[in-house]
């Protein structure tokens, strides 16, 4: 890894309006790089923003947000997908962020990362959404859970409570990732409700993942916008439960971890808007790992290892039709992974 500047991105997406909020990705970007960043992280289900009606009600109650969020969702072959491709490659940076990704009648959480000449690296699914979230998502499989070489080094990215997911953590250690994004929706839902899901544990999840891993964290959570409680709240109850300043736009919690676990920069408040930077420099990483390399010197693969399948889930293989049906039989690769 090469020293680089990092941009973490804090801000509402335009809510469930795609073309919009590729503009205001642009500018975001676009202002980060003015900076000197070479890498800009956001947060989960980035565009079109996250469905928070699916924790605000019955699930009938949001139906009506189905279509319309189907539709401002990203296919991979498209020109939204180009789209944020030159958006990384005219600031020349590379860019991470959360989507939610059309594959015909489904819908998955998904994270792209493209390098900073447009090139695609990597396009990853959430392994499993969480609790209502599946009623909106399905799940990844193997085949994202991989960590690919940026210009500057090894660099990964998870969703949200995939980073409290130990054997999901591993995997990506064990593949030698350098700076990880954490992707994170805002932190607001039921917070004096349920404790977990505010954001003294995600962003603590987010900190213990740069010291289990010896890596770099870009946490990046978005905010709600006025916009979004004015759409989602038709009763003062769904206020409270999204709001955690009582009708306001907040629960934005953005950070960004070195590898020993402490903070790079100050935060933002939680109802503003902006963008963290931090130098990520790899001298912090071999004084990291040189304590606690949890996939070399402080490993014990002789005791527990983890098995990962990386084999790409597909629901009709095609067989006997000519001499390619060989390929459509996936067999399941299995890779070690050490623990």
């Amino acid at each position: 890894m090469h020293a680089i500047k990092a941009a973490c991105v804090q801000a509402a997406p335009v809510f469930l309006d795609l073309q919009a909020t590729l503009d205001k990705t642009e500018a975001l970007v676009r202002e980060a790089a003015g900076k000197g960043a070479k890498l800009v992280a956001f947060p989960e289900t980035w565009l079109p923003g996250y469905p928070w009606w699916i924790w605000l009600g019955a699930p009938i109650e949001g139906m009506g947000f189905v279509p319309r969020y189907h539709a401002n969702s990203i296919a991979l072959e498209s020109l939204e997908m180009a789209r944020l491709q030159e958006i990384a490659a005219d600031s020349a940076v590379t860019l991470v962020t959360g989507f939610s990704e059309r594959d015909g009648g489904s819908l998955y959480m998904s994270q792209a990362i493209i390098g900073p000449e447009g090139d695609p690296l990597l396009v990853r699914r959430k392994l499993k959404p969480t609790h209502v979230e599946r009623a909106v998502f399905g799940e990844g499989d193997g085949s994202g859970l991989t960590v690919v070489d940026a210009p500057f080094g090894r660099l990964g990215a998870l969703n949200c409570w995939e980073h409290l997911q130990p054997l999901v953590k591993m995997a990506l250690y064990a593949q030698g990732e350098e700076v990880h994004v954490a992707s994170w929706p805002s932190f607001c839902l039921y917070r004096d409700v349920a404790y977990a899901f505010g954001p003294e544990v995600n962003n603590g999840a987010s900190m213990l993942y740069a010291v289990e891993g010896g890596c770099y964290v870009l946490a990046s959570s978005a905010l709600v916008s006025q916009q979004m409680i004015d759409m989602l709240c038709d009763r003062p109850e769904k206020i409270k439960l999204l709001s955690p300043l009582t009708g306001k736009p907040g629960g934005g919690f953005s950070m960004i971890y070195g590898p020993d676990g402490r903070p790079l920069c100050s935060p933002l408040p939680e109802d503003q808007e902006g963008i963290l930077y931090a130098d990520l420099d790899s001298a912090h990483i071999t004084i990291a790992k040189s304590a606690a390399d949890p996939v070399g010197h402080y490993s014990r693969p002789d005791v527990v290892r983890l098995v990962v399948n990386k084999t790409r889930r597909k629901v009709m293989s095609v067989v006997g039709e000519d001499a390619s049906s060989a390929a459509e039989q996936e067999i399941p690769q299995l890779e070690d992974a050490v623990l």
